[in-house]
């Protein structure tokens, strides 16, 4: 760890200590003691001295910046901020630097020496590896984020924990379990409610990709630099989406398909195979459980289609194609938007058409300060050249099985599909 971020971190610390003081005086209801006071006082003392050093240590970062590069091998680096890239140009040449340093008798190139302190994890055949310096995290994770298709739409969050506690409560307005309202009659007593809800443990698993690479590709920076960059980023997020979709919950999320409050539509009586009736979407549409403030979503996939483009009730044709590219690319089925997706199963199978309120499903994902969403290490291999992504992520819907509505026999969800029609 280098001395400014020695010294931020001590900062963090002696802040957060007098903050302490601060919430015990106030839960207390009362104000310091004299010993409160004295430690307060110190502390103040030590965060102005700390705050002095550490604008002393900056000031000399920028003067440096501005007259030198940072020096790597035969090469010069000028950096906005040597501290996010460590000196680097690009992720490619970090990880060609890293290749060369694990194995025996690697060379170590002198800016991964100098990072040891602070990313270093491992770095022989056996080890960890590299942890990337913080901008080429955060690129990582834009990238990652550029190909989320449902992370934006659910109700996902950030933890620094391996496993958060979702509190649920299934309860309805209108049910007698849970918060219960009551007319009372002057002068009675008031009947109280108490609230319902469970605590449910949500694991967040880890996620990787293990990618080879050839001597050539690791020559090739530029190129090295689009396949650990991009080709990683859209495989992470694609596995992470199907999880979302289709998790078992073993060892991964558990997704809304495999989830005990899916419900599914029966097919018609007489229903051709691979087929998709204007009855099949108007009994998914009127089981489902929409959540204040949600945008439900239709997720289709494309071959469906031609079942959608000649739906009608009566003469009025059901499915509307899109003037609102950006909102409802596939356009519109009963007023609600259409997302065609490769995540949809295919005509005919559980899953070709789903109905959805994203905002029913729960997922955590691992962060690491405030803006890495991921713990994200580049790892090499020296017997196999390969190179290693990971990060931590769970998720499960909110509910655990179909509500009852107030009036009607009929169970909603927040996610609806067909059933098969083999």
């Amino acid at each position: 760890m280098s001395k400014l971020q020695k010294l931020r971190k001590e900062l963090e610390e002696k802040k957060a200590a007098g903050l302490a003081l601060v919430e015990a005086a106030e839960a207390g209801g009362r104000d310091f003691t004299a010993e409160e006071e004295t430690q307060y006082q110190a502390i103040e003392a030590e965060i102005t001295r700390l705050q002095g050093e550490i604008k002393t240590a900056e000031d000399l970062a920028e003067r440096r910046r501005t007259m030198t590069g940072v020096a790597a091998g035969n090469n010069r680096v000028h950096d906005e901020d040597p501290e996010l890239t460590g000196g680097f140009a690009a992720l490619g040449e970090f990880a060609t630097a890293v290749h060369q340093a694990i194995g025996t008798g690697g060379t170590v190139d002198p800016r991964l020496a100098s990072l040891v302190a602070t990313t270093h994890q491992g770095g022989t055949v056996d080890g960890e590896g590299y942890l990337l310096p913080p901008q080429y995290r955060d690129q990582i994770w834009e990238l990652v984020n550029d190909f989320d298709e449902f992370g934006p739409l659910i109700d996902e969050e950030p933890t620094g924990k391996r496993e958060v506690k979702l509190g649920a409560d299934e309860s309805t307005p209108w049910s007698s379990a849970g918060i219960v309202a009551h007319w009372r009659g002057e002068g009675s007593k008031m009947d109280p409610s108490k609230m319902e809800g469970q605590e449910r443990n949500v694991p967040l698993h880890e996620l990787y990709t293990f990618a080879l690479a050839t001597e050539e590709l690791l020559e090739d920076a530029p190129r090295l630099n689009n396949r650990l960059g991009k080709k990683a980023a859209g495989a992470i997020a694609w596995k992470k989406n199907q999880a979302i979709i289709d998790g078992t919950g073993a060892g991964q999320p558990l997704g809304w398909m495999k989830s005990k409050a899916l419900i599914k539509i029966a097919k018609e009586d007489g229903q051709g195979a691979k087929s998709v009736t204007p009855k099949n979407i108007v009994k998914m549409y009127a089981r489902l459980q929409r959540i204040p403030g949600d945008k439900p979503f239709w997720l289709i996939n494309q071959d469906v289609l031609p079942e959608l483009m000649f739906m009608t009730v009566g003469d009025k044709p059901i499915w509307m194609p899109s003037g609102d590219l950006a909102n409802a690319p596939g356009g519109y089925l009963l007023g609600l938007p259409i997302r065609f997706s490769e995540f949809a199963k295919t005509l005919g199978e559980v899953g070709d058409v789903q109905l959805i309120s994203p905002k029913g499903y729960y997922g955590a994902r691992r962060a690491s300060g405030l803006k890495h969403a991921t713990s994200i290490h580049l790892f090499f291999d020296y017997n196999i050249r390969a190179f290693r992504w990971t990060f931590r992520y769970g998720g499960q819907p909110h509910l655990s099985k179909a509500v009852q509505p107030a009036n009607g026999d009929s169970t909603r969800s927040h996610f609806v599909m067909l059933e098969k029609r083999a």
